[in-house]
């Protein structure tokens, strides 16, 4: 790397790490952990690229980043910041940031990034254009929080396709946050003034919803929810929608927790809508894929907990632990949820392990089903016991719907796969065990994306 880089972070490791390693790559480095001496080596003229932190002790980094597009018109600058939110993210983006990363940060990401910036500085590229100027009045306590590596590149992504007209296709379990990311989209666009509708199945029942739902949106966005539970009729007519939205074309946005790769190719998705809604698509990771981000999430519940009934308290480590290895099978509403009962059912400060054991109950376990008990319904019995726990865990909430085909699904992959083990792979003989046509059972292979391998048959 070639350049001169400005540092600014009143954390005085991160400035020698970053001068060091910047210094080691053939960067120049000037690090400071004030703003007001950033803004004079801007003011200068010193520096192809900023590195700042956001919180610093003479004020905001956020805030410096429209006074440095004035004074430096295409001077990239790199946001660090130790505020985990999606709120980090988006105003990073809004304010002119040339990237943004999490503390902690991965060095060698950030090494790369800056050698990016210097190469886009040597281009003349300008940073990207600030959209909006009111984020300080905007809320920061949106219940979207992590730092997880997968969170941290979806706040990345949300800023992104924030000011654009791609229709988006926002996926992810119950409980992930869909609606909250989707409305977070509108309500930080350029269209935050304009109206956000959700559609429902009823708005679309009959050949008049659609203008109905463009009379009310007004140029602002739709959003339909779980658009894979919507019938091939109210496909079709979002479709011929979003051809021909007249005047004031809204933005277009749809969330599902099903599979729709998997809904088109059995014919219950529309392939001209599924390509149609699909211009930009987020992934919600379930928490168990970011039990990281528990921890912080704990403390944003209890925070907003505190706030709205004046009781503090705080999870032990021992709770964290449990909560760790839980499945939130209800995802950050569950955890939202469960926080909730914890603050109001308990009186010491601290919530114990005991405290969280007894609201999230035991963790469903798959037990032997045929263990030599010499019952006929010995199997039925252990399903029983198994989905009966497995509601149990969700309090006073339904589990996700889509219960029936995901249940069947699990009992299903195995039993095949354990079958084709001992046929050794022979999928005649498969068929044969199964009572099951053999064009069945390859289709069932495909879908179930089932492993096949030729091998010495074990009985």
């Amino acid at each position: 790397m070639d350049g001169t880089v400005l540092v600014a972070d009143d954390d005085r490791t991160i400035r020698t790490v970053l001068t060091q390693a910047l210094t080691r790559a053939g960067c120049k480095v000037h690090a400071t952990s004030s703003l007001t001496t950033l803004m004079r080596w801007v003011g200068e003229g010193k520096g192809d690229v900023v590195i700042s932190d956001v919180m610093m002790p003479d004020g905001n980094g956020l805030e410096m980043l429209p006074k440095i597009a004035e004074d430096r018109p295409g001077l990239p600058v790199i946001v660090i910041s130790a505020q985990n939110t999606i709120m980090t993210a988006i105003q990073a983006a809004e304010a002119e940031a040339y990237d943004y990363l999490p503390k902690p940060f991965d060095l060698p990401d950030l090494m790369k990034r800056t050698a990016r910036a210097l190469e886009a500085r040597r281009r003349s590229a300008p940073a990207r254009p600030a959209e909006a100027d009111e984020a300080a009045e905007r809320p920061d306590d949106l219940p979207l929080v992590g730092r997880t590596a997968a969170m941290q590149a979806l706040y990345r992504l949300v800023a992104r396709v924030m000011n654009t007209d791609l229709p988006v296709l926002i996926t992810g379990e119950s409980g992930t946050g869909k609606s909250l990311i989707a409305r977070a989209i509108h309500d930080f666009s350029d269209r935050r003034t304009l109206p956000f509708v959700t559609v429902a199945a009823a708005d679309l029942a009959d050949i008049e919803g659609p203008s109905r739902l463009l009379a009310r949106v007004k140029g602002g966005t739709l959003l339909f929810d779980e658009l894979g539970d919507l019938d091939a009729d109210a496909q079709g007519r979002i479709v011929r929608m979003m051809d021909t939205p007249g005047d004031h074309v809204p933005r277009f946005m749809a969330t599902s927790q099903a599979n729709l790769n998997t809904a088109m190719e059995q014919g219950r998705m529309r392939q001209d809508l599924f390509y149609r809604i699909g211009g930009a698509a987020l992934h919600l990771p379930s928490l168990r894929e970011r039990v990281d981000d528990i921890p912080l999430l704990c403390d944003h519940f209890l925070a907003r907990a505190e706030r709205d009934t004046g009781v503090m308290r705080r999870v032990s480590d021992e709770a964290l632990e449990l909560m760790r290895a839980y499945s939130w099978p209800g995802n950050v509403r569950q955890l939202e949820n469960a926080v909730r009962r914890l603050v109001l059912t308990g009186r010491a400060e601290e919530i114990s392990r005991a405290e969280v054991e007894a609201v999230l109950g035991s963790q469903p376990e798959v037990e032997p089903v045929l263990s030599g008990g010499g019952e006929a319904d010995n199997l039925s019995v252990s399903i029983e016991r198994h989905l009966r726990r497995y509601f149990d865990l969700h309090g006073n909430m339904l589990p996700p719907p889509g219960l029936y085909a995901r249940i069947l699904r699990q009992m299903e992959e195995p039993l095949i796969e354990i079958a084709l083990e001992a046929t050794g792979g022979n999928q005649a003989k498969c068929a044969d065990l199964l009572g099951i046509n053999r064009n069945t059972l390859r289709k069932k292979i495909t879908d179930l994306d089932i492993s096949v391998t030729r091998r010495r048959k074990l009985m």
